[in-house]
């Protein structure tokens, strides 16, 4: 298992941007599709977005332009930039890694972060 850990979270109105970030073991990405899950409340964990080995970048479709991942290989961190944020986004969101990329996006991978809790409301 890879050790993940999260920040950034918080509270913001609809509307409202947060920044996730993780850090990430070195060299991490090199062997494992890194991302970010969510679960909000009552709900199955689900994917958000994720990097593969390969650069390749998947978002999930409810997304729709609103987040951006990015991958800070200098200084080790995995980024989210939220932006637009609805309600609906409320959620615990993890920092995940796994060799498989599909297995990351369908939200069982073998490394998960703590979770870092965002609150979307008015």
């Amino acid at each position: 298992q890879v050790q993940l850990l999260e920040s950034g979270g918080g509270s913001v109105q609809p509307g409202g941007s947060l920044r996730l970030s993780c850090t990430v073991p070195g060299s991490t990405w090199s062997t494992n599709c890194i991302g970010w899950l969510r679960q909000a409340a009552g709900k199955d964990r689900e994917g958000v977005a994720s990097i593969g080995t390969n650069g390749r970048i998947t978002y999930a479709s409810f997304v729709k332009g609103r987040f951006t991942i990015s991958l800070d290989k200098g200084n080790n961190t995995l980024h989210l930039e939220m932006s637009n944020l609805k309600v609906e986004d409320t959620a615990m969101y993890y920092c995940a890694a796994d060799p498989s990329p599909y297995r990351l996006m369908m939200g069982r991978p073998t490394s998960l972060g703590q979770g870092t809790q965002v609150t979307v409301s008015s």
